[in-house]
């Protein structure tokens, strides 16, 4: 989750009068039948949250399910049986963009960079994250995170390294944005309360911004999608027929210009509610039960 505090003008419309529901299902089932760039991955099945121990089996299972739609998949954490992700995405042909889930704790850090640098050597990581969103939540100060970034890429040097955060976050933190090899942002025209009927532009402006913070370097959307369901913020309204349309419209982007982008989300996850309110629990494009929703 992004939401930024100030707000912009939206930039364009796009128009969908002559799409019914069914013919914005198909097109939704024409792209992601031809394979989406990549998709973050939703461990976590009803009941479970981030602290509980994930099993191999419902790791396995979910990437069954995702595997004939997508190329790259994305881990946030690499503990609590996170760090089989990547394992078993590699085993079914998957690239895997990894990431150390950092906060507050700081022993609790060292065991994810463990964790990271151990999957590194294994030969398991294609892009390897070292945090996510840390100064959006301000969990450390911008020269901890420099030091994670730094001391990691001393070990891990024949694969990108970078950091997960807002595309705004690369804008204002250029020492930062200095550290990464790529530049890994989330991209979230709802978070800013964006109408659906301006995101494909909305969006297309976070990542003009953030290529310009890289200076030449790579950006790949780490993150965006709309949800299903829930409150709306501003204007931007979550429902099955807005987030039909911004899956069509930023996936046709993403294939037009090359850009690589993991969608938010592959499952629903109840247990997002208590950090997002109402609409956290809907963010998949399969519900979950692991049931595609569209």
């Amino acid at each position: 989750m992004s939401k930024r505090k100030e707000k912009f003008l939206a930039l364009a419309e796009l128009d969908f009068t002559d799409k019914s529901v069914k013919g914005l299902q198909k097109t939704f089932r024409d792209f992601l039948q031809l394979g989406i760039h990549g998709l973050c991955f939703s461990p976590y099945i009803e009941g479970q949250k981030p602290g509980d121990k994930l099993t191999e089996k419902q790791i396995r299972h979910r990437i069954e399910v995702i595997k004939p739609y997508t190329r790259w998949i994305r881990s946030f954490s690499c503990t609590e049986g996170n760090e089989l992700i990547p394992k078993i995405a590699k085993e079914y042909g998957l690239k895997t963009l990894v990431g150390a889930w950092l906060g507050d704790d700081k022993k609790k850090n060292k065991e994810e960079i463990d964790g990271l640098l151990d999957l590194y050597k294994n030969n398991l990581i294609d892009v390897a994250a070292v945090g996510n969103e840390v100064m959006y939540r301000g969990d450390l100060t911008e020269d901890e995170l420099l030091q994670y970034i730094y001391d990691v890429k001393k070990v891990i040097t024949d694969v990108p390294v970078g950091y997960v955060d807002a595309y705004y976050e690369f804008v204002d933190r250029p020492k930062i944005t200095e550290a990464c090899d790529v530049i890994l942002a989330n991209c979230y025209p709802f978070w800013e309360g964006c109408d659906q009927d301006y995101s494909l532009l909305y969006i297309k402006d976070m990542y003009r911004r953030a290529k310009e913070a890289g200076n030449g370097k790579e950006v790949i959307v780490t993150e965006t999608g709309w949800p299903t369901q829930g409150s709306n913020l501003y204007g931007a309204y979550p429902s099955y027929e807005n987030a039909l349309k911004y899956f069509i419209n930023i996936q046709r982007w993403s294939k037009e210009e090359d850009i690589k982008m993991f969608y938010f989300s592959s499952f629903d996850e109840s247990w997002k509610v208590s950090s997002e309110g109402d609409v956290g629990a809907y963010w998949g494009i399969w519900d979950k039960n692991e049931k595609l929703k569209f």
